[in-house]
């Protein structure tokens, strides 16, 4: 069994002892599917694990999400099809990692002998800022003349800096 779980379920730093907090009802629903698998694991005795992922990026995220907006904005403004981007929290800090790891990842809990529970993050965090710092400078563009600022992409209950500890995942599972 393994319900994967992600990072928005604790507050910063994060580990597997961390103490929950979510801050949404999607974590709300993570933490009762890890509570459950803990349950399960030792209730019943099921090799049970929980995965808890931090953002994980690759070429086919949603374009609702923020890096995809920016990267698709950035190509879009590179070739004249737009103007502007319009961004929340720019100082929003998040431990981004690369999903086919975080897949690799999943694969070795599973074929772990016992269940446990283990992050699975890049233990580096980094701002929207740096990202769109990034992405821009990638096309040769100043984000300064393209990105503005706008509330209405600001979440009510925003976790600031949220970052992994995946050092217990690497010992026991490589």
């Amino acid at each position: 069994m393994f319900p994967a779980s992600s990072r928005p379920i604790q507050c910063p730093p994060q580990t597997e002892k961390t103490s929950f907090w979510p801050r949404s009802p999607y974590g709300v629903a993570k933490v009762f599917s890890y509570w459950a698998t803990v349950n399960y694991r030792e209730s019943y005795g099921l090799c049970a694990s929980n995965g808890i992922m931090f953002n994980h990026e690759s070429p086919r995220r949603g374009e609702t999400f923020v890096t995809r907006k920016i990267s698709r904005a950035v190509a879009a403004i590179k070739h004249s099809l737009q103007k502007e981007l319009f961004l929340g929290n720019l100082d929003a800090k998040r431990d981004w990692g690369y999903a086919p790891e975080y897949v690799e990842g999943v694969w070795r809990i599973l074929q772990h002998d016992e269940g446990d529970d283990f992050v699975l993050a890049t233990g580096e965090s980094h701002t929207v800022r740096e990202f769109v710092e990034a992405a821009f400078g990638y096309v040769d563009l100043d984000w300064k003349q393209f990105v503005k600022h706008d509330p209405r992409y600001e979440r009510p209950a925003e976790v600031d800096v949220l970052r992994g500890d995946a050092s217990k995942a690497k010992k026991i599972l490589g």
